[in-house]
This record gives structure tokens, C-alpha cells and sequence, in this order.
């Protein structure tokens, strides 16, 4: 406690010099939270968009789809009333499960035929929204009739066909029994993703149409949503262990394992913020340790004085070292404050942000702080400072006390 006065007497006494210090420490950790909070923000809109646009939280599926599915896609149908789905659906913690059948094959509107991929969906189902809070109709209405007739088609693929809502589209695709299978579509809307590849070339149909095209009773996929994201491997566990995949032929798949692009960003991104890290770290050390030496050089006089009456060097490597860790932890703290506050400013706010690269539409940007978030900027700044110390602490520890008291002359 002493060696805690002391050292905080001391900085008092050169307020200038540490006010200059915190302001840096502060100053460094400001900028990791705001930094770290807008990647942070990046991460959970791509995971929360993927999630709720495409793959759900789990997809249930028969063993091997994923692998050889796309070549013979009939093999690996789901059946239409299963009781392992009921029973996933009503467990706790389970927002809803969806099924999804995929279907490609051609579309065409007067002399314009391209190939298509779609998704066969249930509109009846009263969450079904929750599955598509990514997905944006910008023109006509979204499906919703199970019977009807109509498709959604992405913007891109809208553009390339030339049509608009109310237009009639032709849809023909291979069968399950290998024969060729057509119907007429009506245009219900269109749709915009964060994938501008997808809306070139995707369409949403009732799951009873594509049934109706493809002639299969079921759906390879069915989607599970849950209540929260971070309870993803818990659930997963306990699917996996409730319905084995030798007994049920049921393979329970985890967004993320599908999720490349996401996966591939968060690394970048977070290498990224990690050399960012390491630059102010770098700053913070080199602007404390200077302010330190500084202090010693000053108080060289000083230092003699306390050796020469007693003072062991221990202590007087621990009454400097302290100054560094004051400084750390008052910064910090301070920088965490103002950090914590802008970063809720800005997010009022919003970030204009241009369209990122697959994208057609821009968007608005927001600062999501987190408690890592506010920990890892916290010890970055502290440490950092705490080890600026230690050199200077060193210094004024091993002062020949002859020449020290020199400065009192």
C-alpha cells in the first residue's frame, strides 16, 4: 500500500507528463474498442445473415447428402411426415424446423431460357419469416399460399429473364424417375440476399410445387432454428446422441461446417485486428517507457537520496514498476469509458458503408461491444503499460549511489 502511495504521489507530482500518458493508454484503448467492436459487428451480421437466410442453426439431412447428394439427389429424400421431426421441434430451445427441397433445372420467359437453382419452401408455416429476415422483397409480395402456383426469383435472375411481378415464367426440371417435368409459374415478387451470386440465379417455390415438379414426397433438408446462436453445439450434441445416425439415417450438420465464406472472412479479419493489436501495443509500450525514463532521468537525485538512507532496490523496482501498472490501469479504464460511449454514439448513428464486394446495396454499419470486446482492449492496454515500466523500473533500480547524488549538487 505504501509503494502504492508513493508511486501515485509521484505521478501527481509530474502531472503533465502522466496526464500525456493516460491520454496515449486511453487514446489505444478507444481505438480497440471501436476497431474491434465494428469487426465484432461485421462477424455477427455475416453468422446472424447466413444463419437465418440459408443454412439455419442445424440442418438435418440422410447421411452422405452433402457429399454425393447433388448426383443423385432422389436417394437422400426425407420423409414428409416424420416423427423424429416433430420430436426436434418440440424440444426446448427449438424456434422451428423447416424443411427445404432443392431443386435445379431451367427457367425460361419468352425466348430467354437460363438454368435456375431453388428452394422449395413452406409458406403455411407461421415462422417461416424468421428463416428469410436476410432476404429483402423489393417488388410484388413474398409467397404465401402453399398452393399456389408463383415463385420468388432474385433480383439478378429477375433482370436476366426481363420480368416483374404478375409475369408467368416456365420451369422444367428432371424428375425422379429420370423423365423431364415442366410447369407454369406465376412471378409473385422479388427478392434481394447479401449474395448478389445467389439472386442471379435462385428462386423460392411452395415445397408442395417442387414436390409437385421433381415428383418426391419429403425434402433433404430440414432447417433447424434455435433461440440462440451460442447454444449451436450444445443442441447439436443432443441430437446427435437422441437420434444416432445407424439407427435414424439422420446426420445432424452445424451452420458453421457449411458456412466457408464466413469462415474464411472471420480468419482474415481477425489476423487483421490482431496486427492492429500489435501496433498499438507496440505504441503504448514505446510512449510509457519513454515517459518512465523520463521520470527516473528527473529524479536521479531523488533516487540516490532514498538508496543512500536505506531504501533497498528492490523497492525501489517495485515504486517505479507501480507507476507503470497506475498508469495502465487508470488509462485503460478511462479508455473503456470514452470507448463504450462512442461506440453507443456511433451505433445511433450508423456507419454509411458502400456495397461490399457480391453485393448490389450498401449498408449500415454499427459498433457491437461485447465484454471480450472491452476485456481483451482493457488487458492489451494494461499489460502493455505494465511491461513499458519494468525497462525504467530496472534502470532507477541499478543507479550507483555515489553518482545519483551527484544531481543534488
Amino acid at each position: 500500500m505504501a509503494n502504492l502511495l508513493i508511486a501515485a504521489r509521484n505521478l501527481a507530482r509530474n502531472r503533465r507528463r502522466a496526464l500525456a500518458a493516460l491520454l496515449m493508454v486511453a487514446v489505444g484503448v478507444i481505438a480497440l474498442v471501436l476497431a474491434d467492436g465494428f469487426i465484432q459487428w461485421v462477424f455477427w451480421g455475416m453468422r446472424e445473415g447466413t444463419i437465418q437466410s440459408e443454412l439455419g442453426h442445424i440442418q438435418v439431412m440422410r447421411p452422405g447428402y452433402l457429399h454425393a447428394g447433388a448426383a443423385n439427389p432422389y436417394a437422400y429424400i426425407l420423409p414428409e411426415n416424420s416423427p423424429q421431426r416433430s420430436e426436434i421441434e418440440s424440444a426446448p430451445g427449438v424456434k422451428l424446423v423447416a424443411p427445404r427441397l432443392a431443386v435445379t433445372g431451367l427457367i425460361s420467359h419468352g425466348e430467354t431460357t437460363v438454368a435456375f437453382v431453388a428452394v422449395g419452401v413452406d409458406p403455411k408455416k407461421q415462422k417461416e419469416a424468421e428463416l428469410s429476415q436476410a432476404v429483402r422483397i423489393v417488388e410484388g409480395r413474398n409467397l404465401n399460399d402453399a398452393a399456389a402456383k408463383e415463385v420468388v426469383l432474385g433480383r439478378g435472375l429477375a433482370r436476366n429473364l426481363d420480368v416483374k411481378p404478375g409475369d408467368t415464367v416456365a420451369l422444367l426440371a428432371t424428375a425422379s424417375g429420370g423423365g423431364i417435368n415442366a410447369a407454369e409459374m406465376k412471378v409473385a415478387g422479388v427478392f434481394v440476399s447479401p449474395n448478389q451470386a445467389f439472386d442471379d440465379s435462385a428462386l423460392n417455390l411452395p415445397i408442395s410445387q417442387a414436390q409437385s415438379l421433381l415428383r418426391v414426397s419429403g425434402a433433404h433438408v430440414w432447417l433447424i432454428l434455435l433461440n440462440e446462436t451460442d447454444r449451436t453445439d450444445d443442441f447439436l450434441a443432443q441430437f446427435r446422441s437422441r437420434f444416432p445416425a445407424s439407427a435414424h439415417k439422420l446426420e445432424f450438420v452445424p451452420w458453421y461446417q457449411q458456412a466457408d465464406f464466413y469462415n474464411k472472412t472471420v480468419a482474415l479479419f481477425s489476423q487483421q485486428m490482431n496486427v492492429l493489436r500489435l501496433i498499438i501495443g507496440f505504441i503504448i509500450v514505446l510512449s510509457i517507457s519513454n515517459m518512465l525514463v523520463m521520470n527516473v532521468l528527473e529524479r536521479t537525485g531523488e533516487i540516490g537520496t532514498l538508496l543512500a538512507i536505506g531504501f533497498k532496490r528492490k523497492k525501489i523496482l517495485q515504486m517505479f514498476a507501480i507507476e507503470g501498472l497506475l498508469l495502465g490501469l487508470v488509462g485503460a479504464s478511462m479508455g473503456l469509458i470514452v470507448g463504450y460511449g462512442l461506440a453507443e454514439l456511433i451505433s445511433s448513428i450508423g456507419i454509411p458503408m458502400p456495397p461490399p464486394p457480391g453485393m448490389e446495396e450498401g449498408y449500415t454499419g454499427k459498433i457491437r461491444i461485447t465484454l471480450n470486446v472491452m476485456v481483451t482492449a482493457f488487458l492489451i492496454a494494461f499489460i502493455t503499460t505494465a511491461l513499458a515500466g519494468l525497462y525504467p523500473a530496472w534502470k532507477a533500480s541499478r543507479l550507483q549511489i555515489i553518482n545519483a547524488l551527484r544531481h543534488n549538487i
